[in-house]
């Protein structure tokens, strides 16, 4: 009666997270730190936009997205990273990341390729989606391991033989969630051309590049401009953490023509459309970097400060990017436990972000995720209360 692959699908992080603190009776005055939903205002003339465009409310909005948002989208990539794109066969919006990341996997699995179960790769830690993604298409999800040890980026040489053989897709982000670690050009150069010798499709998933600290991070788009193709690439960007718009659900796949258009054509039988003032709207915000600075410069100065208060406990470090702390704290689940039931505050155990291996284990067993989302003084406050239960003798374990 229900699709048995859902039997192989953990429940969503959060949904863990509520289920690891139900019996707790927290104080007041708690604030969430585990969601990376910015609470920060977009730009001011965002409302005016919608407003003005409100007829649009009235039609069904076209599934490839306006011509005037394709186009605010390639102009955005040929002023970021200096590469020209198709407005008409590059670019595709979608209803927010979330949904082009999961669909992508239902386009690109075909079981029918190989005798063996086809394999998608993904980094571990990892956002859920990539995981959702593949068990709904049948895939083998295999972990990549993102840790301290390797930079927090997948070692992309020790991925065995007999895995690329099998492989038929590959998420990797950069910025990465949680630690906020970028690729390289060479980087991105490494892994498309693995993509190419063993006929995978490679994602970029690049949706925190413009919440950066120091130097901007490149782009697998830039990486495949330098090789001459777009084959096998797709890169995907959105509006939420850039422009503190996660409730507008507009973000782009682009990249691969020959992944785009049959992308579209799942998309028209079952995916979200995004309304027509809401792509006006998206229009105008792809259009600015004003807001963008403000907000970059914002999320930096709470990691500035958020380092300050930690003093190196915890193993806390600078990310070149995003706006997570990626804090060892002995036991993610018992830290976060201690944190609410003391303070009220949440924070979600790094074993919840990341697949286990056979033994049970996770490489965010250690960790918590804190999400630097709130203003200056909330998450200032916030973080003053956390730090005994954070940085205490937890973190030392």
């Amino acid at each position: 009666m229900v699709n048995t692959r859902i039997a192989d699908l953990e429940e969503f992080a959060f949904a863990r997270l509520t289920a690891l603190l139900a019996d707790l009776e927290p104080p007041t005055g708690g604030v969430d730190l585990s969601v990376g939903d910015p609470k920060g205002a977009p730009p001011d003339w965002l409302a005016g936009i919608l407003t003005e465009h409100a007829q649009g409310w009235r039609s069904y909005p076209p599934p490839a997205g306006t011509p005037a948002l394709r186009h605010a989208i390639t102009a955005w990539i040929e002023r970021r990273f200096q590469v020209d794109l198709d407005p008409e066969r590059h670019v595709l919006p979608v209803a927010g990341t979330k949904e082009g990341l999961h669909l992508l996997a239902s386009v690109v699995v075909d079981a029918t390729k190989a005798a063996a179960r086809p394999v998608v790769l993904m980094p571990n830690p990892l956002y859920q989606v990539y995981l959702g993604g593949a068990v709904m298409a049948g895939a083998e999800p295999v972990a990549l391991p993102a840790t301290k040890e390797n930079g927090f980026l997948p070692d992309l040489d020790a991925i065995p033989d007999a895995v690329l053989a099998r492989t038929q897709l590959c998420y990797l982000c950069s910025p990465a969630n949680p630690q906020g670690t970028v690729a390289s050009l060479a980087y991105w150069a490494k892994a498309l051309e693995l993509a190419r010798r063993h006929d995978f499709v490679l994602v970029a998933d690049e949706c925190y590049s413009e919440i950066y600290h120091d130097a901007p991070p490149p782009s697998a788009l830039e990486a495949a401009t330098a090789s001459g193709s777009l084959d096998r690439l797709v890169v995907f960007n959105s509006l939420s953490k850039r422009s503190n718009a996660a409730g507008l659900r507009v973000g782009f796949m682009a990249g691969d023509p020959a992944l785009i258009a049959p992308t579209l054509k799942v998309r028209r039988y079952g995916a979200a459309t995004i309304p027509l003032p809401i792509q006006a709207a998206a229009t105008a915000l792809w259009q600015d970097e004003t807001h963008v600075q403000a907000i970059r410069a914002d999320y930096t100065a709470k990691i500035d400060r958020a380092l300050a208060l930690l003093d190196g406990r915890a193993g806390a470090f600078r990310p070149p990017a995003g706006f997570f702390l990626w804090l060892d704290v002995g036991d993610g689940e018992a830290a976060a436990r201690r944190l609410f039931a003391a303070t009220g505050s949440k924070v979600v155990p790094g074993r919840y972000l990341a697949m286990a291996d056979a033994r049970g284990h996770t490489p965010g067993d250690r960790y918590v995720r804190i999400a630097l989302v709130h203003d200056q003084a909330t998450t200032e406050a916030a973080l003053v209360r956390a730090l005994p239960y954070l940085a205490g003798p937890a973190a030392t374990d």
